[in-house]
Parts: C-alpha cells; structure tokens; sequence
C-alpha cells in the first residue's frame, strides 16, 4: 500500500509538471497520481501493452494515465 502511495505522488507530481509547469500540491499529486494510476493501467490493457513488473514501469503508466486524466479534465473545464 505505501508502494501505491509513493507512485501516486510522484506520478502526480511528474504530471503536473508536464502539463502545468509545477505540481497541484501532495494530496492532490496523490489523487491525481492513483486515478492516473488506474486509467494508465486501463489505457495499456485496452493498446495490449504489456510492461514489466517494476517500479519505474509502473510509474511511467501511472504517469501516461495522470497527463491523459488531466488532460481530460482541462477539455471539461474549458466547457
């Protein structure tokens, strides 16, 4: 459960800074970082790409599903 933790925050805060310029802030880069976490996983499974288990992998498809979450959102917001 801390692994889930510490992916989230990073993946959180790595997307962020990719589509913002800074971070949302630790509670929101956890948020952020699990629902990217679970559409990553999702996004993969949907492309069959499978990758191994480790945990830069599993940060990078958490990251991949943060940015597409954020991306989403801001699509949302604009409307």
């Amino acid at each position: 459960m801390l692994w889930y933790i510490i992916i989230g925050i990073v993946a959180g805060a790595v997307a962020g800074r990719l589509t913002r310029g800074e971070g949302f802030g630790c509670l929101v880069n956890l948020i952020v970082g699990i629902i990217g976490g679970f559409l990553g996983g999702k996004i993969f499974d949907f492309l069959n790409i499978h990758i191994n288990d480790g945990i830069l992998a599993n940060i990078a498809m958490s990251v991949v599903g943060a940015v597409v979450f954020l991306w989403i959102l801001s699509v949302l917001r604009r409307k």
